[in-house]
């Protein structure tokens, strides 16, 4: 009874922070938009672009547009990817169109579009990265694209660039090709800060080794590079064989001396190497 009470507990402060982590997401991209991108009529990508256009041409505001283009998008994420998805991504929206609305009557910081697009680009960036990191979504094309990437031969990635070449044209008609061309760096800067946000700064790298001297590998590899070994076990494809394996995750600047490290005990070890986007328990850090 008092497990479930502590699992029950435990449940309701994931959740709040979750949503903590939603709410300061908004904030930020808020700020993004508000503070560089919007003043200076630089759209980012996807259903915020459209409603970034929607709100100059018809004199509206952003949330407005924000709310309304993302209902039917929502409908189709609740039927295709669950309730508590649709709950946080409606949590999102709603709150950044809060947000978007209380930082409009505040300067924006800089008049330069290419600082604009910069720095709009890397903040805009934390704030989605923070909120799809938490279970979250402010864009019903991603959406559409994860429903097509399904039924079609084409990936998430390439749907999503497809849909924003066309949003990113008419940003070109709107607003004129040089802020088009902004809006481009300013996309791309918040792709790659929203995947910064999501991995982490510091890359992970997961290992498997084949090698006939494991016990000395693995002692090796935790007095060396004090990283945790797991034991596999395993069989020669050809000779049948019963084979140990070796796996353990280091980061970036690990790889090369964790190379060394396992050639110097067995220049015949085999050894594959992989990136991993995201880890979850265990100890990763030295300590």
């Amino acid at each position: 009874m008092e497990n479930k009470k502590n699992i029950r507990k435990r449940q309701y402060i994931d959740c709040a922070r979750k949503y903590i982590l939603l709410f300061i997401g908004t904030i930020i991209t808020a700020a993004g938009l508000e503070l560089f991108l919007v003043p200076n009529n630089i759209i980012d990508g996807g259903i915020v672009g459209l409603s970034i256009m929607g709100s100059y041409v018809f004199n509206v505001p952003l949330g407005v547009f924000l709310t309304v283009l993302n209902i039917p998008f929502l409908y189709l994420g609740y039927r295709n990817m669950g309730k508590a998805f649709v709950i946080a991504s409606v949590f999102s929206i709603i709150s950044l169109s809060v947000w978007t609305a209380v930082l409009v009557p505040i300067p924006e910081v800089t008049e330069t579009p290419f600082l604009a697009a910069v720095f709009g680009g890397i903040i805009t960036g934390i704030g989605v990265g923070l909120i799809i990191r938490n279970g979250g979504s402010l864009d019903g094309t991603e959406m559409v694209a994860i429903i097509l990437d399904k039924r079609t031969v084409f990936s998430v990635g390439e749907i999503v660039m497809f849909i924003n070449i066309f949003i990113l044209s008419g940003a070109g008609l709107i607003f004129g090709w040089d802020n088009a061309m902004y809006s481009l760096i300013a996309y791309f800067i918040i792709a790659k800060t929203i995947d910064v946000v999501i991995q982490g700064l510091e890359e992970s790298y997961a290992v498997m080794i084949v090698t006939s001297n494991y016990d000395e590998v693995t002692d090796t590899l935790i007095n060396e590079l004090g990283r945790g070994v797991t034991l596999l076990h395993g069989e020669g494809g050809y000779s049948k064989e019963p084979r140990k394996i070796l796996y353990c995750v280091v980061t970036r600047l690990e790889i090369s001396k964790l190379k060394a490290t396992v050639l110097n005990v067995d220049e015949m070890a085999f050894v594959t190497i992989y990136q991993v986007n995201d880890i979850i328990g265990g100890r990763l850090k030295k300590g």
